[in-house]
């Protein structure tokens, strides 16, 4: 088509569902007929605004979708900052802010959809924020410096995620919702009322089935007023109480909207007006607003689509959603109300472990119709299929809810089964782009389906009769486990001799770290010894946690939370005298935050002195054994928890494992220890102790499972040398304990029979491997300020190696109050030269 004959589309907004139709247009060549402008109101291109609570964490950057700033295909504009004053359908023309005129030949509305607030008196006053833009995000950080308790009006989904960003500012938080429970749009009473308990003992506070009737404060708010209760008192008030579609610009151009607002478009997401289009939530198809990303992004695919010709249609949408909210998984699909005739519900619910999970099944019991997950939604990823497949259930269907040391029945699903919802991809499309080399967008939103994904890809080609590459990296073609017996049956003893034998090239970020884990589990050397210093990744080199501002965490170990009052004066007269941050962690220690590299050394001086060790948060080691009060103190305790645990921590400290570890010891089932949350957990009984396994937190939330139960002192440990050095030699590198019990052919049955029954006859060695562990044990620490080479490394200018560099400009940060003759932490957004030799 020569040039004079191309056409323009103009899209306006630029958030994830826009970018998903910029995206879909140039894959699908589009941009061969058609030229595109798009014009953003916030000055980034889009970002992924489901994460948006990791902005905290990761920053804008990594949030965003365009990183580069840009399209590749030159004949895509992008204008940012700029917000579209009106259009005219008449024209077919586009006014932007500041007066340029866009004439367009079709125009697709992606505007969103705006937070609501409420009217309430008070609701405009200074330090009350809504939640959706990283704008908003840097607002009430700025005002959290200066606050200590905020509140959040709305407990939906981005309610919950608001309180966990007040709360990972430090803030005391309030949830007030004002419907009987929690996300009561997604999930029923029983699940509400486990999510309640599980943010609760996150230390926030909950107020459900309460009315806010204003925001009290004159200049500024300082608290709410609710109907009938007390008031709370907060210095920051968000307001996440729903959202409303942006319409404005089409109802001023004359389009037909929905009753309840969004412009009415038809199965092709057509507006009234034949060349405007609307997707996302600002549109109301049928005249329904989806407020999730999925359908947004069908919408975008549909639109594309009529526009090359085609007859694609979008006829409603999956509002399955499955996400971790303050460590909680939380997941709800299809009827989960069992809203349809004659369904029945099978419950299963563990208040103890908070968890809940309900199914929704046909009257017959044969079909699966929805459900409901809180606590543990790993079963998501198969059950979200079913009910799209219409696959039988098989015969017991609460075997899909139970525990997973019941064992989770095979279900196959059949090639039509939807496994992305985010992205409507099903099992066939992943199966075709696996056979011809290509990729799809499975996983790449939430990422609730990528170990489904992943599952899948493998079982094709083993099927093909094809070898899966499990291989470490391009330099290693061994696994992890392999590598690890390798090293282990050769005496390897650095990283050279290992890539000479068994590898090529010089290493990568992969490999490197995982020869530095192997090689201190089994030689337990100095981790900035020699050569080892090179492998370690950047938390390891330093001995210390690097935070987002470019200064370090300082973390002496504590065990079992057991402190004698010296101690505790010891670290308060560093943190007072180094000016840091001091924060109780959910793990029994105190984290000091705000060193700068060259402080650590001065630091770790004065803890070694007073006797502290390091704490290996830095490390893939074994972080803490948290313990209960146990029998010592409890009314209900009916062992010694505090002890066992401190005899745990010490026996395993510094014990170098394929990922972080975490243990539990709770004195009694009241499991004040939440030692079922954690790697391997120990609970006391009448006759002893259960030892369980395989609990963890990260991305999958997993609950330990029952390994074996009423030990004596000495078998439990005996079970609990053999159970990690079984971990430590073949589990996968940065895999948690729960995916490996999850992924070893047998599952916890095969952990047991190695562990319990001794049926590799392993025992003996694996013990012999934790007694040598144990009796090589040495304060990383200690012997760094032992040895003046290690020390050289700690500077953060080489031309300046003891002060800080005069142009960099430091900034106190939350309660620190620095010394007129500190530099104090470093500011967030400075840039901190680094130029230490290794």
């Amino acid at each position: 088509m020569s040039p004079h004959l191309r056409r323009t589309i103009v899209v306006v907004g630029h958030g994830m569902v826009g970018h998903r139709f910029v995206q879909a247009a140039v894959e699908r060549g589009l941009t061969e007929t058609h030229d595109i402008v798009v014009i953003g109101e916030e000055p980034r291109p889009a970002y992924d605004r489901v994460a948006l609570t990791s902005f905290f964490e990761v920053g804008a950057e990594a949030l965003s979708l365009l990183p580069e700033g840009e399209y590749d295909d030159p004949r895509v504009r992008l204008v940012l900052g700029t917000s579209v004053e009106a259009f005219d359908p008449e024209t077919r023309a586009v006014l932007l802010e500041g007066g340029e005129v866009i004439q367009y030949d079709e125009l697709v509305l992606a505007t969103g959809a705006a937070p609501f607030v409420p009217p309430v008196p008070g609701h405009d006053l200074p330090g009350c924020f809504v939640y959706r833009t990283i704008e908003d995000l840097e607002a009430i950080r700025e005002a959290a410096q200066a606050a200590k308790v905020g509140a959040v009006i709305g407990g939906g989904l981005l309610g919950l995620e608001a309180a966990n960003a007040l709360s990972q500012l430090g803030l005391e938080t309030h949830v007030v919702e004002m419907a009987p429970r929690l996300m009561a749009v997604q999930i029923d009473d029983a699940g509400g009322a486990t999510l309640t308990r599980h943010i609760e003992q996150l230390g926030l506070s909950v107020h459900t089935g309460a009315t806010t009737e204003r925001v009290l404060g004159e200049d500024r708010a300082t608290g709410l007023a609710l109907k009938g209760r007390d008031a709370i008192e907060a210095e920051i008030v968000v307001f996440s109480a729903g959202i409303r579609p942006r319409d404005a610009l089409a109802r001023a151009a004359g389009l037909d909207l929905a009753d309840r607002g969004g412009v009415l478009v038809d199965e092709q997401c057509r507006s009234s007006d034949g060349h405007v289009w609307a997707i996302g939530e600002c549109a109301a198809p049928a005249g329904r607003m989806y407020g999730l990303v999925a359908p947004g992004y069908a919408m975008a695919e549909v639109v594309v689509d009529a526009l090359l010709g085609g007859a694609g249609s979008f006829t409603g949408a999956d509002m399955s959603t499955k996400l971790k909210l303050m460590g909680v998984d939380v997941a709800s699909f299809g009827d989960a109300f069992a809203t349809a005739e004659g369904a029945l519900e099978l419950v299963y619910s563990d208040a103890v472990a908070g968890v809940y999970k309900k199914l929704v099944v046909s009257e017959d019991g044969k079909q699966l119709l929805g459900g409901v997950l809180v606590g543990d939604a790993s079963a998501y990823g198969v059950l979200r299929p079913m009910v799209a497949s219409g696959i039988e259930l098989p015969e017991n269907p609460e075997d899909l809810i139970l525990p997973a040391g019941r064992g989770v029945p095979e279900i196959g699903l059949p090639d039509a089964a939807q496994v992305c919802s985010c992205n409507d991809v099903s099992k066939a499309d992943i199966i075709e782009a696996a056979a011809c080399d290509e990729t799809t967008r499975a996983g790449s939103t939430c990422g609730s389906c990528k170990s489904l994904v992943k599952r899948i890809v493998e079982d094709y080609f083993t099927s093909q009769g094809k070898v899966v590459d499990r291989s470490l990296c391009e330099h290693f073609p061994l696994t992890r486990q392999e590598l690890f017996d390798a090293v282990a049956v050769h005496g390897h003893r650095s990283f050279d001799q290992i890539v000479e034998a068994h590898g090529t090239g010089r290493g990568c970020d992969i490999c490197k770290p995982v020869v530095a884990s192997i090689l201190a589990s089994q030689l337990n050397g100095h981790v900035l010894e020699g050569g080892n210093r090179t492998l370690q990744d950047t938390n390891d080199a330093y001995l210390a946690n690097i935070q987002r501002n470019g200064t370090y965490s300082v973390v002496p170990r504590i065990p079992g939370g057991e402190i004698t009052p010296a101690k505790l004066i010891v670290i308060g007269e560093v943190a007072r005298d180094f000016d840091l941050y001091t924060k109780i962690t959910g793990g029994q220690r105190i984290d000091l935050f705000g060193a700068r590299m060259e402080q650590l050394p001065e630091i770790w001086r004065r803890l070694v002195d007073a006797g502290f060790e390091s704490g290996h948060a830095y490390g893939k080691s074994l972080r803490t054994v948290k313990s209960c009060v146990g029998s010592t103190w409890c009314r209900y305790g009916v062992q010694d928890s505090v002890q066992l645990a401190i005899d745990l921590e010490l026996r395993y400290r510094g014990l170098r494992s394929p990922h972080k570890l975490k243990g539990g010891v709770s004195g009694c089932a009241r499991e004040c220890a939440e030692a079922r949350g954690k790697d391997f957990g120990v609970i006391a009984t009448e006759k002893g102790w259960n030892l369980y396994v395989g609990g963890n937190g990260g991305a999958t939330p997993a609950h330990a499972q029952l390994l074996a139960g009423d030990l004596d002192r000495e078998t439990l440990i005996r079970y609990l040398d053999r159970y990690l050095m079984y971990y430590i030699r073949t589990a996968d590198r940065l895999q948690r304990t729960a995916p490996w019990i999850e992924a070893l052919e047998g599952g916890l049955d095969r952990v047991r029979e190695v562990v319990v029954d001794d049926a590799l006859g392993l025992g003996s060695e694996l013990e012999a491997a934790m007694a040598r562990h144990v009796d090589t044990y040495f304060d990383e620490w200690q012997a760094t300020l032992d040895d003046p080479d290690k020390l050289a490394r700690f500077v953060s200018f080489v031309n300046a190696p003891d002060v800080p560099d005069p142009h960099i400009t430091f900034r106190a940060e939350r309660d620190q109050v620095a010394p007129a003759d500190s530099a104090g932490p470093v500011s967030l957004g400075a840039t901190i030269p680094v130029g230490v030799p290794q």
